[in-house]
């Protein structure tokens, strides 16, 4: 299983609850295919470098997971297909950045 990391931006016009489905809903996706979540942030609401889709802004979320190589491109597929969806980069992790990830989540639970 390799290691992946997931940020994805949804829009702004959400209530709560629809960011809450919509996160909920790839998360399940996720485990359905075989993954196993290793982290999962929620970066707020943030402003945005330039407009997508006329909008300023955008909630942030991040996902760490392992999975087998062939669940990505249905995954993928799950955010093309979702219009709650602004962006969303899914990057494979090498050795380094796990540790580096890992480093980053020890730091934010000593700082919680």
């Amino acid at each position: 299983m390799n290691h992946y990391e997931t940020v994805f931006i949804l829009n702004p016009v959400l209530s709560e609850t629809q960011i809450e489905e919509t996160v909920k809903k790839f998360e399940d996706f996720l485990i359905k295919n075989g993954a196993k979540m290793v982290s999962k942030e929620d970066w707020g609401l943030k402003k945005l470098a330039y407009p997508i889709q006329h909008k300023k802004s955008g909630f942030y979320h991040l996902f760490e997971f392992a999975a087998p190589g062939e669940a990505i491109g249905p995954y993928e597929l799950e955010f093309r297909r979702d219009e709650r969806v602004m962006r969303f980069l899914t990057v494979k992790l090498d050795k380094h950045a796990i540790a580096w990830a890992e480093k980053r989540r020890n730091k934010l639970k000593a700082k919680a």
